[in-house]
């Protein structure tokens, strides 16, 4: 059963990198007044929200590899002024995201971690559980960024998980 469990979530980081890439390039597309242009959304901007997703999975690759900051910093942090840097840390995260999990045990999703979060809560989750969250926390804001590109001359790509990871996918 674990084993199942791992292979699907690689799974899930092979398509979650996917996703950012398509993401990514249709962003890439708009000038900076309508990357940074407030929206309705968690974040407020495009650019303000991407910045939330790689904080999100930051902070999360932390906990689960016991390295980095234990304190959670404010959940709007900004890390990457401009688009080619957060772009080029996404591509970054993304490879690392995919390289622990395909390092991983099989044991991996039924070990649990401590972490305090965002509100100074202790907590002790099973990872699996932790991994399933990283990955549909990407994919709630993503589709937030999906919404506010909609609003714009770019046309949002499609994110359908299926289209993106079968080997036609650039066809699809």
């Amino acid at each position: 059963m674990a084993e199942s469990l791992l292979a699907h979530f690689r799974m899930l980081a092979r398509y979650n990198t996917l996703a950012n890439e398509r993401l990514f390039e249709a962003c890439s597309r708009l000038d900076d007044q309508e990357y940074r242009r407030e929206r309705a959304g968690s974040f407020r901007s495009i650019h303000r929200t991407l910045n939330h997703i790689l904080l999100g999975d930051r902070i999360w690759m932390a906990r689960f590899t016991d390295t980095g900051c234990k304190v959670t910093p404010a959940l709007a942090t900004e890390l990457y002024p401009d688009f080619a840097s957060l772009r080029q840390a996404r591509v970054t995260e993304d490879a690392r995201i995919e390289g622990f999990l395909a390092s991983a045990g099989d044991d991996l999703p039924a070990k649990e971690i401590h972490y305090v979060n965002n509100r100074g809560v202790a907590c002790d989750d099973p990872v699996g559980l932790l991994l399933a969250h990283l990955f549909n926390h990407q994919t709630h804001h993503r589709g937030q960024v999906h919404a506010m590109l909609s609003q714009t001359a770019v046309q949002p790509p499609s994110l359908d998980m299926h289209r993106a990871i079968r080997p036609t996918a650039a066809t699809a």
